[in-house]
């Protein structure tokens, strides 16, 4: 193996979502983590998609226009596993590019780090929107785990759910590497022009979703909660598409249901500009997190940089993130009941929204920082270049 020019080992960062083509979190995560490795390494990025500054992009084949989403994925992947050729080291992000990750480095003997943002096994509704695509993908995530020469885990409790999907994989291969936040980014904006755009009153608390419309993130649980939400608060939406026509047309009907029932619904459609979300979590007394599976939840990172608490299922690795009684409340996931109940206690006593408010923001700043995370991925590749060299 050898380094770059300046010493440095050369690494091809292979991703799906890259700016300006960011819509989960997995795209955030590569967003910052390019930005800081750019100081460590010599980086290129490998994206899907339409051309951009700062990344290779890579499309599916044309004759492949027709044919299922998880099999254009596959075509991508070819793309870029002949496109790293120079790399030292490779490190994947989703199942969209492991497969690329895992031939480049059988192709040109070169170790393979991946970091599992998700896992298929316990994603099962994504057959919904891919149909027999969804078996693609899983063998996608499979073979490229089992055999990858360091697999990061965003969380503790999504490095316990990879050992237990996929025993096969030696626990030694997996680190924790957690999620960041950009604290100087994300960050309390007293201003008032995005909530006076939305119609949003600054003088009455409010409740904040934001994410897409997929069975993970639970918007369904939190709008069949929403009858028992205080009604003096206002519901804030703000919801990207759905993943499919059947989950559209549930959420469709629980949304008309909240519409006829209570006043102070503001739904936001499709991805806002950062300053926009960042100002809409500074006003909110809390934000509401009521997925049924979170390996992290970057979004909660944001929210409690902003200075607002959380509202968070029990589930996958939220606890890590938000510290039950301190910086928020956790509930159990899926139920409409206990997510009302939290959300009204916040809501009842805004000193306490506001004071978890603050110690979430302090806690984002010391444990979740960007420059450390990036810091702790590069000393992995280190690592694994130093063992490759050895032999």
């Amino acid at each position: 193996m050898t380094a770059g020019p300046t010493g440095r080992l050369n690494v091809a960062l292979l991703t799906r979502e890259y700016p300006p083509e960011v819509y989960g979190g997995a795209g955030v995560h590569v967003e910052y983590l390019a930005r800081e490795l750019a100081s460590l390494v010599n980086l290129t990025v490998h994206c899907q998609g339409a051309d951009r500054p700062g990344a290779v992009a890579h499309r599916p084949w044309e004759h492949l226009a027709a044919a299922n989403q998880a099999l254009q994925t596959i075509s991508t992947d070819l793309s870029m596993t002949a496109a790293v050729a120079a790399a030292d080291i490779v490190h994947s992000h989703t199942w969209y590019a492991n497969l690329a990750g895992h031939l480049a480095a059988l192709l040109y003997g070169i170790p393979h780090v991946m970091t599992v943002h998700s896992l298929e096994p316990l994603r099962p509704w994504k057959a919904e929107q891919l149909g027999g695509g969804y078996a693609l993908s899983s063998w996608c995530e499979r073979t490229a785990v089992e055999a990858a020469d360091a697999i990061i885990a965003v969380s503790d409790g999504m490095r316990d759910d990879l050992l237990a999907a996929y025993p096969a994989v030696p626990a030694g291969r997996v680190r924790v590497i957690r999620n960041g936040i950009d604290t100087a980014e994300y960050s309390p904006d007293p201003a008032t022009d995005v909530l006076q755009r939305y119609g949003v009153d600054p003088g009455r608390p409010s409740v904040i979703f934001v994410g897409r419309v997929t069975r993970q993130k639970g918007l369904p649980v939190l709008l069949r909660a929403a009858a028992g939400i205080d009604p003096a608060a206002q519901l804030l939406i703000c919801a990207g598409q759905a993943d499919t026509p059947e989950l559209e047309a549930e959420v469709s009907e629980l949304a008309q249901q909240l519409w006829a029932t209570r006043s102070g619904v503001v739904w936001i459609s499709g991805m806002l500009p950062k300053r926009e979300v960042i100002q809409l979590l500074t006003h909110a007394t809390v934000f509401v997190c009521p997925s049924l599976y979170e390996p992290l939840g970057i979004v909660n990172l944001e929210a409690m940089a902003c200075g607002t608490a959380v509202v968070g299922s029990q589930v996958g690795g939220v606890p890590e993130v938000v510290a039950d009684g301190k910086t928020g409340l956790l509930v159990p996931p899926g139920d409409p009941a206990a997510l009302a109940g939290a959300i009204n206690l916040l809501l009842a006593d805004e000193p306490l929204a506001r004071e978890m408010g603050r110690l979430g923001r302090a806690r984002a700043e010391v444990d979740f920082g960007w420059a450390r995370i990036a810091g702790q991925t590069a000393a992995l590749y280190a690592e694994l270049a130093a063992t490759e060299g050895g032999g």
